[in-house]
Formats: C-alpha cells, sequence, structure tokens
C-alpha cells in the first residue's frame, strides 16, 4: 500500500541550512526539511489551490487558453506547470513496483506532435515531431494503468513498454493484445512464463486511410492463443479501448479534427503523465465506485490533485 505522505502542516523553524534556506521540524512525524520541501510546486510562485483548479480543468479536457480565461493565470504558466508536473508524475509511473495483476490489455493510441507525418515531411520537421504512439497496458479487473511507453510505433517504444510492464506487476497473468506483429514474439521473449498471451486480431472492411472521420468497419474478430494457455473467454480488448475512448474525450491534446494537439514533445509527455498518474490515483471509477489504485490495494483513500502533487514531488 502507498501511503500518503505526512503534510507536515504543524511546523517550528528550526534554523537555517548552509544556503540560508529556512528550515523546519514537522511536529507530527518529526522529519526535518527545508522551506522547498514543503512546496510541491518546486520554485513556481503560484497558489497551489490555483494550481488545482488549472490542472483539474485540463484533464477534464479544458484547453489550455480556456483554463487561462477560468483561472487568471498566464497561458505559460499554465504549460510550465503541467511540464513540472508532469514529469515529476511522469517519473512516479515509471517507478512502479508489485502491482498485482491477473488480466493485462494493452493497445496503441495515435496522436501527433505539432503536424502529422506527412505534413512533416513536405515541411522537414524535426523527427521528434509528428505522428506519436502511446502503448496503455490496463490492469481489467482494477481498472489500473500499469505501464505505457510513447514513441513511434516500432520495436523500440513496444520493448521499452513490455520492459515497464514487466518491471511494474508481479506473478503471473494473462495478456490480451491486438494483432500488431510485433507483441508475438517480444511479449513471451520479455514476460516469459510469466504470461498467458492471447491476441485478437480484427478484419477491417478498408484501410483506415480511407476512412478519415470514423474507424473502418470490421468483418470479424478471431482470438488465438499465441503463447501459454490463455483463457479464451478473457481473451478480449474492451476495457482498454474504452480507456482510449476516456484518454480522447478527456484530454485535449487527443481531441480528433482540433487545434488543440501538442506543440511540444516534452508537454505531449508531460501531460499524459499527469493524466495517467491521476486516472490511477485520483479519478474515481463509477463502476468501481473508488479509484483504480484502491482497487489494486495500492492506497487506502481516494487521493486529491493536492495529494499526487504532494507524492510525486
Amino acid at each position: 500500500m502507498i501511503a500518503i505522505p505526512c503534510q507536515h502542516e504543524q511546523r517550528t523553524k528550526i534554523g537555517k541550512d548552509r544556503k540560508g534556506n529556512q528550515r523546519f521540524r514537522c511536529t507530527k512525524c518529526r522529519k526535518t526539511f527545508a522551506s522547498d520541501a514543503a512546496r510541491p510546486l518546486g520554485n513556481m510562485r503560484i497558489d497551489l489551490d490555483k494550481a488545482v483548479m488549472a490542472l483539474s480543468l485540463l484533464l477534464e479536457g479544458m484547453s489550455i487558453r480556456a483554463t487561462e480565461r477560468l483561472t487568471s493565470l498566464h497561458r505559460d504558466t499554465i504549460c510550465d506547470l503541467v511540464l513540472h508536473v508532469g514529469e515529476n508524475c511522469e517519473r512516479f509511473m515509471a517507478n512502479l513496483k508489485g502491482v498485482p495483476v491477473q488480466d493485462i490489455q494493452a493497445d496503441e493510441i495515435w496522436s501527433y506532435v505539432y503536424a502529422k507525418d506527412k505534413k512533416k515531411i513536405e515541411r522537414g520537421l524535426a523527427d521528434e515531431l509528428g505522428d506519436s504512439w502511446t502503448f496503455i497496458a490496463i490492469e481489467a479487473n482494477t481498472k489500473f494503468v500499469v505501464a505505457y511507453a510513447i514513441g513511434k510505433r516500432d520495436l523500440n517504444t513496444c520493448q521499452q513498454f513490455l520492459n515497464r510492464l514487466k518491471d511494474a506487476t508481479v506473478g503471473r497473468f494473462q495478456m490480451t493484445t491486438d494483432g500488431l506483429t510485433m507483441y508475438r514474439n517480444n511479449v513471451p521473449f520479455t514476460l516469459g512464463s510469466r504470461v498467458d498471451f492471447g491476441q485478437l486480431v480484427k478484419t477491417y472492411a478498408s484501410t483506415q486511410t480511407e476512412t478519415r472521420y470514423s474507424p473502418a468497419q470490421i468483418i470479424s474478430a478471431e482470438k488465438s492463443a499465441t503463447f501459454g494457455t490463455p483463457d479464451p473467454d478473457r481473451i478480449s480488448t474492451s476495457y482498454i479501448e474504452r480507456l482510449n475512448l476516456t484518454l480522447r474525450m478527456q484530454m485535449r491534446r487527443f481531441t480528433r479534427l482540433t487545434n488543440g494537439f501538442s506543440k511540444s514533445p516534452d508537454h505531449h509527455r508531460a501531460m499524459q503523465g499527469l493524466f495517467f498518474a491521476w486516472y490511477n490515483w485520483c479519478r474515481k471509477h463509477e463502476t468501481l465506485k473508488q479509484t483504480p489504485a484502491m482497487a489494486a490495494r495500492l492506497t487506502d483513500r481516494n487521493w486529491t490533485i493536492a495529494d499526487l502533487l504532494r507524492s510525486v514531488a
């Protein structure tokens, strides 16, 4: 269980450090700390309540400029806030260990930074811009996002994703992915005897390039036991595809056919780190009636965004 850190609300001064920073001692937990340690926003000169409000609006699908109008924070300050908190959340998620899992579903979701690949090539833009793919693994029973990785839809990103999944989980589990060929060999190679691996291969009536505004029609869906002895009844990608919908609905950067897409790869990664940490520890799931972290028994309470900021700082 991940404990909520002491908030150090009751403190006494105990001198200064060699750099002149005020030091405190918490009268509750007796921990000593410098003044910056009690500031989850680091050196940003912004009230915690206003920062929480801005992040809440962004996580509910607001754009940067709409958040600017509602909070009176400058858009540059909001972008700096997203970068600072998001990078902390990204490290927090990458260091997950010992998550109990039984049934993992994995998928990739498409987005882009600054321009799509076609326009990127035409304009001669940097390699880090263009199409971006996020590999995501969710535990079907607790709805906990166990691991994710952001990059191109290639072997390097896939392997990074599987390594994170391996490090974050414990025990044997079943895993289901779509028909992406790079999973077929890399899942058994990375997870070994810990996994029973099945794939759900969907056949479409036309290519995705021919259906710009809506997905292509599905003709058939075949289940295949790729490795080990997966239960055919549990070979499904329904929960991870529902998470993809939540991601597109609640993150403006993923909303199609708008100008809210990311312009910076750093902010694109940071916002996703913030979203997944918030989704796991702060957002109460309507079916579970609790957060995914509570369902996974990683914490015993519903975190607020302020709790998350303090925990990842």
